[in-house]
């Protein structure tokens, strides 16, 4: 699956481990980088959802047409499908 980013700093944390564990430590880097593995790995984001990889679950309310996969408690990586061509937008707050 093609992954777009919100952001240009967000795509450097998503791709270079290295920088990712300098600024979130080793254990939220291994699961970020584990998470965006499981993604671009998967054909469909239902299929995340119907295997429950990573607790993969839709949103709702404000965040209805995203999604969220868990990281280190309390995080979630939240992304969002594009209809057409099954990018996703990673988000981070």
């Amino acid at each position: 699956m093609d992954i777009t980013f919100k952001s240009k700093k967000l795509e450097k944390i998503c791709t270079n481990f290295r920088n990712t564990e300098r600024i979130y430590g080793r254990e939220m880097a291994e699961k970020i980088h584990q998470r965006i593995d499981e993604i671009r790995a998967s054909d469909t984001v239902e299929m995340l959802v119907r295997f429950h990889i990573g607790r993969c679950h839709s949103l709702r309310n404000n965040r209805k047409g995203q999604y969220a996969m868990d990281l280190v408690h309390p995080y979630r990586l939240i992304f969002e499908k594009k209809v057409m061509r099954y990018k996703l937008r990673i988000f981070w707050k």
